[in-house]
């Protein structure tokens, strides 16, 4: 019988529009909880550039199993080991990391499913998620993430990938690959220019588009872009921001 039909990133992205998201970084007992109270709708967790492994997000996606946030976690390509073991702790999403062709995002969602459609070994590790294989890729959501100027010239075939959830946009590396300072990643008008069109290929392709903004302000100007899913934060930045907050009030 089936038992888990929609995820938490699912159901968000049904009832609001964009959803923000916080980012983990390192294995943490209150990350993820303090990014829910706050009102975020999902998380995100750096098994690309964090400092975690399968056993800490394993961990953390089960402390958090039952608040109504959102999960995902970024993987660095699309290896089927590290994805199916992500999966089966109760991820709701896999974003696959300096994806730049059709191939390599089809590769990414043959990961998440079971044969004959995919390469997916079962093996579910929490009892939440039952043992139905079809609630199982149901739930799951899929996002490559474009990063390089490569992957901006195969965009529309990534696009039409079966299977994909979403495009996931990494500006700070896409604007690297173009010759663009980091640091106007979200401002630079070539950059910009660029990540409009991935929105706007993504969107006429069906596909939900996020992207990483590391602000609130940067947030909102790529909501206004049209952007879905919007992760404002890590947890590193959240916390220095406010302990810099305590210190410029018990000083003044």
């Amino acid at each position: 019988m089936s038992t888990v039909t929609q995820s938490n990133l699912q159901r968000a992205l049904g009832a609001a529009d964009p959803i923000w998201g916080g980012w983990i970084t390192g294995a943490t007992l209150l990350g993820p909880e303090e990014f829910a109270r706050a009102g975020y709708h999902y998380v995100g967790f750096d098994a690309q550039h964090g400092y975690l492994d399968d056993a800490d997000v394993a961990g953390m996606l089960r402390r958090i199993e039952h608040l109504p946030l959102g999960t995902a976690v970024r993987l660095p390509n699309a290896d089927a080991a590290p994805i199916g073991r992500v999966l089966d702790a109760g991820a709701d999403a896999v974003v696959i990391a300096m994806i730049e062709s059709a191939e390599q995002a089809a590769a990414a969602v043959a990961a998440t499913r079971y044969p004959p459609r995919g390469i997916r070994s079962f093996g579910p590790l929490r009892a939440s998620l039952g043992h139905d294989p079809a609630d199982h890729e149901s739930r799951v959501s899929v996002f490559a993430m474009i990063e390089t100027a490569a992957a901006l010239a195969e965009l529309e075939r990534i696009c039409a990938v079966d299977g994909l959830t979403g495009i996931y946009v990494g500006p700070a590396d896409l604007a690297i690959s173009m010759g663009v300072a980091v640091a106007g990643a979200t401002r630079d008008p070539q950059a910009l220019e660029a990540i409009g069109r991935i929105h706007r290929v993504a969107t006429d392709a069906g596909l939900i588009t996020g992207i990483h903004a590391g602000a609130g302000k940067a947030g909102r100007v790529l909501a206004q872009l049209g952007f879905r899913m919007i992760t404002l934060a890590a947890e590193s930045q959240a916390l220095r921001r406010g302990a810099a907050e305590h210190l410029r009030e018990a000083n003044e």
